[in-house]
């Protein structure tokens, strides 16, 4: 009897098993907007517009609804490797690293369809240039010619809406690489694929910013401190003070051009409190050892001392005053200084004759080492951009013949 009912019991149990595993699992999501697909496309969207902690929301629910959802772990992927790059403590950014490399081999498990894995791709190749980690370059290109080897169906892609995204985000890590030309190529290449494609735009904002860099960069040898700065949106006084020393090598052009004896020797009169630990702190101290006009201690009523406020931005008007100056002190041209001076009208709308940097202006306009707009503007109080700088001072080098 007993032995009869050890048997029913089992028997029971294992009925038990088999109902639960055939049951449907339970539906946490049941609203028709209330979805994996929907919550990973506004969160696309979200992380477009920089709004991190909404962009993560959205790949939680997205994982909420269905944790084997491969492009939530992707746009999760993106979002820590963000988070990694803005953070400072060396413990917190290598937890944001795993955590980011660990949603990247989640998203490659649960990614089925071909457009599931052109997202994890593309993913991919945005994780690695925000964390560059070893060979990260090298691996982003591979992840591109499989993304580029896929059958896509374009409409089928939740986000990124044209296999022509790939191209246009390994041109991004180009860019990040400081492989312009090969970023230069691959932005062209999404400007020729379609006109109607989202990521027209972006790439014709960056087509022309790499463009001005290649151009830059051409016929000048630019070390490492100069390709730094040639990505940058703002060059700060700073990158200045470290471009005119690496890039025109100030101290040594102005010790063999200026023959006296106690201006070679001088050293700078002090200091400033603001540049004791900064990178460029050499840099500077040579462009206030020769008195580079704009490039001086500026008077600080707050902590009433004299500072170089390194990370200050530089303005198109204060570039024309840097590179006027050297040009004035490298030139045997007395006229330089006044040349414009007495102007009833300026070419320029938006400059004024009788303004303290006119005659700069028209000094590096004319010579053509700094350029006004189509329009006619000169924009002397926005901010330089690396590219910009280098061009300039590519241009310099040529007028006063550097080679």
């Amino acid at each position: 009897m007993r032995k009869r009912l050890g048997l029913l019991m089992t028997f029971l149990g294992l009925l038990v098993l088999i109902v639960s595993g055939c049951a449907k699992p339970e539906q946490k999501c049941l609203s028709p907007e209330d979805n994996p697909q929907h919550h990973y496309l506004k969160g696309m969207e979200f992380l477009e517009q920089s709004k991190i902690v909404d962009a993560t929301a959205k790949f939680d629910r997205a994982l909420y609804c269905k944790h084997t959802f491969g492009p939530a772990h992707s746009g999760l992927a993106i979002v820590m490797a963000l988070k990694a790059g803005a953070m400072t403590e060396a413990g917190y950014k290598a937890a944001d690293v795993k955590s980011s490399l660990d949603h990247l081999k989640m998203a490659y498990k649960f990614s089925k369809t071909p457009e599931e894995q052109f997202a994890y791709r593309v993913a991919t190749i945005r994780t690695y240039t925000e964390l560059k980690i070893e060979q990260w370059l090298s691996e982003s290109e591979d992840h591109y010619n499989e993304a580029m080897k896929l059958k896509v169906d374009d409409r089928k892609l939740l986000y990124y809406d044209g296999s022509e995204a790939a191209t246009y985000f390994i041109g991004r890590a180009y860019l990040a690489g400081r492989e312009f030309q090969k970023a230069r190529d691959r932005f062209s290449d999404v400007l020729n694929a379609k006109v109607d494609s989202k990521w027209h735009g972006p790439a014709d904002r960056d087509w022309k910013k790499t463009d001005k860099i290649v151009r830059a960069l051409s016929g000048i040898t630019v070390g490492d401190v100069g390709k730094e700065i040639a990505i940058k949106d703002s060059v700060k006084r700073g990158d200045m003070a470290a471009l005119l020393a690496d890039e025109l090598k100030i101290d040594k052009l102005f010790a063999g051009r200026i023959p006296v004896r106690s201006d070679i020797d001088k050293k700078a009169d002090f200091v400033p409190a603001d540049i004791l630990n900064h990178q460029f702190r050499q840099e500077i101290l040579i462009m206030m050892k020769w008195g580079v006009r704009g490039l001086e201690p500026i008077y600080d009523a707050t902590t009433k001392a004299n500072l170089f406020k390194p990370e200050d931005p530089v303005t198109r008007k204060e570039l024309a005053l840097f590179l006027e100056d050297v040009l004035m002190k490298l030139l045997p041209d007395e006229k330089l200084a006044t040349a414009f001076f007495g102007h009833d009208k300026s070419p320029f709308p938006d400059v004024s004759p009788t303004s303290a940097w006119y005659n700069a202006i028209m000094n590096m306009t004319t010579r053509s080492i700094m350029e006004s707009e189509l329009s006619g503007e000169f924009r002397p109080d926005d901010k330089v951009d690396g590219a910009e700088a280098i061009l300039a001072i590519r241009v310099l080098r040529q007028r006063i013949n550097i080679h």
